[in-house]
């Protein structure tokens, strides 16, 4: 877990009536049409952030509220959406089954709908879903009323994986899980107070298959994880990875994998060798030991983001410390390798947590909001809305060409009617809008 912050309701109605309607079908040329909007979003930390196309949808969240007023959820209606392919911010107004505005909910994506999952909102946690159709003209919210079996505990800062149609959502943190859950918790004893429900950290696994709309848990094999929070979680083919989080007073370095098939967990173990200074054993591939030179390796931290960024690599950003700092760090894990390498970037002064990150079509990582300094302490958050972006693979030869004709526009926009038509709207999507 993370200590949860108090925050303010800006509209703290609970509308729970069905509102009916049919979802819609439809292409995202509207979306690419309607992101010009000359705004961007408000700054926030522990929003959700999803891509679908060439898209990326944010929602939730909380800021600093005037004043010496206590934080502010963002509005619960409005979901922002950024075209990867124009560079352009637009906003659209949700409508139906509204979720409560939240932090720390969990989101995924799959074929144009957005599921999200848990959160914590003012009057505390919540295990509901929520689905949004992310094609239709209008964005309509629609709260999943008919799943069946064990659901999740309320709670949030929980990771997710997809696969074969499902999704499978891990720890987290949140209140006492009661009999039938399989999985450890570990309560948090800071969190009870009053007639508050104790809560505390958790490894449960919940699969939610989309499908037959069913909860169900897994029987894991091997050693699994220690109950956490705050963690990031990514997928690669059929098997789900997690670092770090927090677990009590520690924020933890570990990377884990389990297979989404077999349910077996794995601990990625680095090399192991001997130093030739003091012949320890070392978890490190260079030839002496963290005592003889600075280890390597990302360190424990917890509100950072983990992206899956090829079908060997994943790319890690930024987080929070066990001594509270916020990190600016970025490292590549390589599977195949089972090595991490320090991945250099010109973002190094924009330190961050409780952001996002989604993968681009291109090789590149979109990192949005979050927190640039410690959010734990009594100075202001200083949230942010900036958007990040990493190039971590070598760009396509087309968006290179793209990229040039656009630079020099004003040299070559005589010859672009010569094109074919998608490569042309390409072209002028990219381009800036007249003055």
């Amino acid at each position: 877990m993370e200590e949860d912050l108090v925050v303010n309701m800006e509209d703290e109605d609970d509308d729970d009536e069905e509102r009916g309607g049919q979802w819609g079908a439809g292409e995202l040329q509207w979306l690419q049409e309607e992101c010009v909007s000359s705004g961007s979003p408000a700054e926030r930390s522990g929003h959700i952030a999803i891509t679908d196309q060439c898209c990326m949808f944010i929602w939730g969240g909380y800021k600093n509220a005037d004043g010496d007023a206590a934080d502010l959820y963002l509005p619960k209606s409005e979901v922002w959406v950024f075209s990867m392919e124009t560079r352009r911010w637009g906003v659209r107004r949700a409508e139906g089954e509204v979720p409560s505005s939240m932090s720390g909910s969990c989101a995924a994506c799959v074929d144009g709908v957005l599921y999200v999952f848990g959160g914590h909102h003012a009057r505390g946690n919540t295990n509901q879903v929520y689905r949004l159709p992310l094609r239709a003209p209008v964005l309509r919210w629609h709260r999943m009323r008919d799943l069946t079996g064990l659901a999740p505990t309320c709670k949030d800062k929980l990771g997710c994986w997809v696969h074969r149609n499902r999704l499978v959502y891990f720890g987290g943190y949140g209140y006492i899980a009661p009999p039938g859950h399989r999985g450890a918790f570990e309560l948090d004893e800071n969190s009870v107070m009053g007639n508050h429900a104790g809560r505390g950290w958790n490894n449960h696994i919940h699969l939610l298959d989309l499908e037959t709309h069913s909860w169900t848990q897994p029987v894991t094999k091997g050693n699994a994880p220690s109950p956490r929070a705050a963690h990031a979680c990514a997928t690669i083919a059929n098997r789900g990875f997690v670092f770090g989080g927090r677990y009590q007073d520690h924020r933890l370095n570990d990377l884990y994998c389990i297979n989404l098939d077999s349910w077996e967990w794995s601990e990625m173990y680095v090399c192991v060798c001997v130093c030739v200074c003091c012949r320890c054993a070392l978890t490190d591939p260079s030839p002496v030991c963290f005592r003889c030179v600075p280890q390597h390796g990302p360190v424990g931290r917890s509100w950072h983001s983990l992206t899956a960024v090829s079908p060997d690599h994943l790319f890690l950003f930024g987080g929070f410390t066990t001594s509270r700092e916020t990190l600016s760090d970025a490292w590549i894990y390589c599977i195949s390798e089972n090595q991490w390498k320090l991945f250099k970037h010109e973002h190094t002064e924009r330190p961050r947590l409780w952001h996002t990150a989604c993968l681009g079509a291109d090789g590149e990582v979109f990192v949005f909001g979050g927190c640039a300094n410690n959010l734990l302490s009594h100075q202001q958050a200083a949230h942010s809305n900036e958007l990040l972006i990493f190039t971590v693979q070598p760009k396509p030869l087309l968006r290179l060409c793209v990229d040039v004709a656009v630079q020099h526009r004003s040299r070559l926009q005589l010859q672009w009617d010569v094109l074919p038509k998608a490569l042309l709207l390409q072209l002028q999507r990219r381009s800036p809008a007249e003055p």
